[in-house]
């Protein structure tokens, strides 16, 4: 692996602080002397630092104020938006916007799914659903985050288009934060399950039109379990 320069040192770790929370949307983040001497390196280098997290819109200068920090929404860098949604602290509004992402975007590839999806790969779902069972019965949650994830890797697979499972690709890491905060709720767990058993049985029917439907309200139910289970929790 290339080792970092240490210029992306100094941005990755003020994106950390960022992250972690240390530095709140509107807050303003060390200057140039402080992050040199913090890091023991030159002013030059902190500030190439600053401008790649400034590219990334994550800061914005003010001249004669300081550097501060930008909510999420205005971040352009797809890495560091992962990041403080896998790491960040309690940001429900993260949470909240991937389900939507996933909702958008399963749906249509469970639709095409339908169609596409050989009779290994159905059986490979019943494995998987199988999996959630055995894990939920033993309480097991790191195992039932796993065949849940893979459950809908087949799906993404199986609906043929290339783009879906290169999207989704970088949302793993998030995904499985994500469930295995939430699938730490027995209901939460119980709810999957069910819903995992009817999308299954709509593409064993091979009907586009009720695989996207299942698939949907999986989505629904998962959004209403977060915000009755975890976020109000």
């Amino acid at each position: 692996m290339a080792r970092k320069s240490l210029t992306g040192v100094v941005a990755d770790d003020l994106l950390d602080r960022i992250v972690a929370g240390e530095f709140p949307p509107g807050s303003v983040v060390p200057g140039e002397l402080e992050l040199s001497a913090q890091h023991e390196v030159s002013r030059m280098t902190v500030r190439e630092a600053m401008k790649t997290l400034e590219a990334q819109r994550i800061l914005s200068v003010e001249r004669g104020r300081g550097t501060f920090v930008n909510p999420l929404s205005q971040w352009v860098s797809l890495e560091a938006v992962l990041r403080a949604a896998s790491e960040g602290k309690n940001d429900a509004v993260a949470a909240v916007q991937l389900i939507e992402l996933r909702r958008m975007l399963e749906t249509g590839a469970c639709e095409l799914a339908a169609t596409r999806i050989s009779d290994a790969e159905l059986d490979l779902l019943e494995a998987h659903v199988e999996a959630m069972r055995a894990a939920h019965q033993r309480d097991d949650v790191a195992a039932f985050v796993e065949a849940d994830l893979a459950f809908h890797d087949v799906i993404l697979h199986a609906c043929g288009n290339v783009f879906v499972s290169v999207l989704f690709d970088p949302l793993h890491r998030v995904l499985e934060n994500r469930r295995a905060q939430t699938s730490r709720v027995p209901q939460i767990q119980a709810n999957a399950i069910d819903m995992h058993g009817r999308i299954l049985a709509s593409l064993r029917s091979r009907d586009p039109e009720s695989a996207r439907i299942a698939m949907d309200n999986h989505m629904i139910q998962t959004l209403e379990d977060l915000k009755t289970y975890v976020l109000q929790g």
